[in-house]
């Protein structure tokens, strides 16, 4: 019979009937045909309806040596069945955002809200940023940051000269705003000497020349032609000079060579840094003071042929009462 009125009700909204292609475990973690994350309460034997919820707060089982921040993505390891940061370039699929910090000691769980997107109050993807390009301008090299789809691409040229070029937000923020920020960058090129820096966080402005030069910052730092990962910070009383943090970035612009790295300033005194899901130095103190804080990526070189070309795949933030 075909149907007369313009809508009819099948059922709520929070869970989804479906028939299991293959028997499924209650507190199971798949993907429904709509794409979205689904957690089946109950044992489904295969060829049978069940349904599934799509929304509601889980607890799930989370990747081992990591840590997660509330606010931060969360995506499904398909192959580890496990909650996990990122996904890689298989069946892993977003599953959520987390709403609190990783729970628990060695077996480490994350409350995730399932299907619901992250919050961002400012997006380097999506909103208004400034760019002041230091060095002799071309058309097609060296100049304002290239758009690469929801990336951006800061390029330094072989041209002989001192070289900056630079991503920092129109909005900022207070250092009371208790801010999470979330930068993730490729090291397409690690510079082609040391006369490249590269450097991603919050500060107070910007440089022409030194992003070091910045009254206030908390910068994740690295030195052209170097591997390792620094962190450093200033709050125009006491800086803390790049210290190396034992991890390394791996120079390509394969989803392989991502570096994530999460800025927490929920104690703007003793900022937590965090590289790939691990903090990192966290007995080291890097503070910030007054502000207001802008987010900032700043590529630059002081003089020379060198080339560096560093993409950024996302410069975030969120901020929380509490």
């Amino acid at each position: 019979m075909a149907q007369t009125a313009q809508a009819l009700f099948r059922h709520e909204g929070k869970s989804l009937d479906f028939t299991a292609s293959a028997a499924i475990t209650g507190g199971e973690v798949f993907q429904q045909a709509d794409g979205r994350a689904a957690v089946c309460p109950v044992d489904v034997a295969s060829g049978e309806l069940g349904a599934a919820e799509v929304c509601g707060v889980f607890r799930l089982k989370l990747a081992d040596n990591i840590a997660m921040l509330p606010g931060l993505p969360v995506y499904w390891d398909y192959s580890a069945n496990k909650a996990t940061y990122k996904k890689v370039s298989d069946r892993d699929f977003f599953v959520g955002t987390a709403v609190a910090d990783t729970v628990g000691g060695t077996d480490k769980t994350v409350d995730v809200a399932l299907n619901v997107l992250p919050t961002w109050d400012i997006d380097l993807a999506r909103d208004a940023f400034l760019s002041v390009p230091t060095g002799t301008q071309v058309v097609g090299a060296f100049g304002f940051p290239k758009v690469l789809g929801g990336a951006n691409s800061l390029e330094l040229t072989a041209t002989s000269e001192a070289q900056c070029i630079d991503l920092l937000s129109v909005d900022r923020f207070d250092v009371a705003a208790n801010a999470i920020v979330q930068a993730i960058f490729r090291p397409a090129v690690n510079g082609s000497t040391s006369a490249v820096d590269f450097n991603i966080g919050v500060a107070t402005g910007t440089s022409t020349t030194d992003a070091d030069g910045t009254t206030e910052n908390c910068f994740i730092h690295i030195d052209g032609g170097a591997l390792t990962i620094l962190a450093q910070s200033d709050d125009n009383v006491t800086p803390v000079t790049a210290v190396d943090t034992t991890k390394v970035i791996v120079a390509g612009d394969a989803v392989a060579n991502r570096t994530e790295v999460w800025f927490d300033l929920r104690n703007p005194a003793d900022i937590q840094i965090y590289v790939n899901g691990v903090n990192v130095l966290p007995d080291s103190v890097f503070a910030v003071a007054t502000g207001p804080l802008a987010l900032l990526a700043h590529l630059e070189k002081t003089t020379g042929t060198a080339t560096g070309r560093f993409i950024i795949d996302a410069l975030r933030a969120h901020f929380s009462e509490n």
